[in-house]
């Protein structure tokens, strides 16, 4: 069980309880001989910002059928996914924390179509489950997803059934119960707890550490490992690092219908954009109803909806010369703005779905206006 330690003195202090923070607090607590552990979330539960299920996409990207990600970057996320899903496999067996569907990315038109003819050559070495199927097989799985298209029209997909849909929330609470169960390692739950700062500082023997000061108290480690989302580049640049780097925010929203599809269904990838391509798939813990998304909206904040993190969000940005140029370049390109505006419209009341709509029919062209609703 987790403990209280006396000695604030840690081998590894993390800040941050989301999925990436309770992971790290997992494989150091099951897989390390690092002794004494301290997890700080200044939420009063682990994963309550970004890897609340309401928060992502909910889904455990292999790099398969995502057709922005090269072979060399699919390999690398299929190494981690593979990790996560081993876990899945043996520690949620009653399946609370994921659902499994198969998946498949849709290509319409002959210039889609040949696009993932080609990619299947390159990754189905990769990715043994991987099918190249046709309207027929498609119809089989997804109905709704050749109702009301043109039958001359040539649609194809790639298809596995290797798909996942997770509740990264609970996914995190799942790792803080297995690092803290059966453990001689101590480690502090500290919830409900804010960082201040971080600061580097020399010991008696000339050695680095870490003072961390919260609102609590003021913790001292060897190793501090931040894993707090936006706020790490804020950190970071506290620290010295990453004085280079610039932030661009992007909040993602989504759309309810009733249940349209059996499965995730993703469209093929706009070459330029490096968001995430409008796709649906069962909600995580009610297949009765599919979301469809994520929008992509830019934001000046470092948690959404959270206003006093725009301050912060403008000293993790940069003001400098070098950052209004990055940006300035992003958004001049005609591709990117449009994609940013739209994405803005499509949070607005009745005039919002109206528009989105037209990205739900490339996946289910018969869904109705009125089936459409904003998941908050």
């Amino acid at each position: 069980m987790a403990r209280q330690s006396q000695d604030l003195l840690f081998d590894v202090v993390i800040v941050g309880g989301g999925v990436c923070g309770t992971a790290l607090l997992y494989s150091l607590s099951k897989y390390t001989n690092v002794g004494k552990i301290a997890l700080i979330e200044k939420a009063s539960e682990v994963a309550q910002v970004n890897s609340k299920h309401t928060s992502n996409s909910q889904t455990l990207h292999f790099g398969d059928i995502e057709t922005n990600y090269t072979l060399e970057k699919a390999r690398k996320v299929n190494r981690g996914a593979s990790m996560v899903k081993r876990y899945l496999l043996k520690h949620d067996t009653d399946q609370t924390i994921y659902t499994k569907y198969h998946k498949m990315v849709l290509a319409v038109g002959e210039a889609q179509a040949d696009k993932l003819r080609e990619r299947y050559e390159v990754f189905k070495e990769l990715f043994p489950d991987l099918q190249l199927i046709k309207k027929e097989e498609i119809d089989a799985l997804e109905p709704n997803v050749l109702e009301g298209r043109d039958a001359e029209e040539e649609t194809l997909a790639l298809f596995t059934p290797e798909g996942y849909t997770v509740d990264y929330g609970k996914l995190a609470q799942s790792f803080v119960e297995q690092a803290t169960e059966n453990t001689d390692k101590s480690i502090d739950l500290m919830l409900g707890t804010k960082v201040l700062s971080i600061e580097p500082v020399l010991d008696m023997q000339g050695e680095e550490r870490f003072l961390i000061a919260t609102d609590q108290q003021t913790l001292e480690a060897k190793t501090v490992v931040v894993a707090s989302g936006a706020h790490s580049l804020l950190f970071a640049k506290q620290l010295g690092y990453g004085q280079d780097y610039a932030l661009l925010s992007v909040a993602g929203s989504f759309y309810f219908t009733p249940n349209l599809l059996n499965g995730k269904v993703y469209t093929v990838q706009l070459a330029k954009l490096p968001f995430a391509a409008i796709h649906g798939d069962p909600e995580v813990h009610d297949a009765q109803q599919t979301r469809f998304g994520p929008t992509a909206k830019v934001m000046p904040m470092l948690e959404r909806g959270k206003y006093g993190t725009i301050w912060e969000y403008f000293q993790t940005a940069g003001l400098s010369l070098d950052a209004f140029r990055s940006f300035f370049n992003i958004l001049s390109d005609w591709t990117i703005l449009i994609y940013i505006l739209m994405n803005f419209i499509y949070d607005i009341p009745l005039i919002g779905k109206r528009l989105f709509i037209r990205k739900v029919r490339k996946i289910v062209p018969s869904v109705r206006l009125r089936y459409l609703k904003f998941a908050k």
